[in-house]
């Protein structure tokens, strides 16, 4: 390895020196990682050479703030482009051997003795702060996955029960697709609280869309209703498909007790339209 010295040159000089040197030999090292670097550039923005300069110039001065930081910088960046963790992981422990390689050259070319306990010590500052990289990365990437399903799932928990306001007091609840009980359960939670949120006091709930419903799902659009009628608010239950009916026979349960009943929501809102 051709590396450039000068006397009295402390580590980060000597770095900064053969800078170059040092991104050939982590290339090397990469093997994965090397293929995949102008990709990763493309596709997330992020200049793995750049970012690998920084951190190691973080190492060599123990700035622990500033790698803490710089990890759950990097690890947003790469859980948002769904960049491959295998690579990131491969990356750093190929920088922490090269790191180390530059070390030993290093203190080989001041000509100093090896003393134990001073290289005990190093190891431990260099490796910890590696590890405290890695650690943090990782975090800093779960939480934002975590964060990123979570919203999606609220996204689609909002799609899967459209409250649709006609005027501050009447609101639709077109229904569309399968329910199963989890879905079931989310109408009951968000009916109940859209009435104490805007004060309905008729929602149309629209079973057009809805091709089959299990007893238990039923079970969940009694309580819908329920729950709606003990807070003031009059559901109107539109477009039952025969599939529906039949379940309802089997249990020997009926919309009509409980709420009005009309063939089309086209209908109820007419008729309810023209009262207005």
């Amino acid at each position: 390895m051709n590396l450039e010295y000068e006397e009295e040159q402390d580590l980060r000089s000597f770095f900064e020196k053969n800078v170059k040197t040092f991104e050939e030999r982590l290339l090397q090292e990469a093997v994965n990682v090397r293929d995949k670097v102008e990709e990763i550039r493309t596709v997330g923005n992020i200049n793995l050479l750049h970012n690998a300069r920084k951190l190691v110039i973080y190492l060599i001065e123990g700035r622990t703030q500033e790698i803490t930081s710089f990890a759950k910088e990097e690890g947003i960046v790469w859980a948002k482009h769904s960049l491959t963790l295998a690579f990131k992981l491969e990356w750093i422990q190929a920088l922490r051997r090269v790191v180390w390689e530059f070390i030993y050259h290093y203190e080989r070319l001041c000509d100093l003795e090896p003393v134990r306990e001073q290289f005990y010590k190093k190891e431990k500052q260099i490796n910890v702060l590696v590890d405290q990289f890695l650690n943090f990365f990782f975090i800093s990437y779960s939480q934002y996955k975590d964060e990123l399903i979570k919203s999606h799932r609220e996204m689609v928990e909002d799609l899967s029960v459209p409250i649709i306001p006609l005027s501050p007091t009447m609101w639709i609840l077109p229904l569309i697709g399968t329910i199963d009980t989890y879905r079931a359960n989310m109408i009951v939670d968000k009916v109940i609280n859209q009435i104490g949120a805007s004060r309905m006091q008729q929602l149309f709930l629209d079973l057009s869309g809805v091709a089959y419903m299990d007893t238990a799902v039923v079970s969940y659009l009694m309580k819908v209703i329920d729950g709606a009628k003990i807070m003031g608010c009059q559901v109107i239950v539109t477009g039952i498909r025969p599939e529906i009916v039949k379940t309802m026979l089997k249990l020997d349960v009926s919309f009509n007790s409980k709420a009005e009943t009309k063939g089309t929501l086209q209908q109820a809102l007419l008729e309810y339209l023209q009262n207005e």
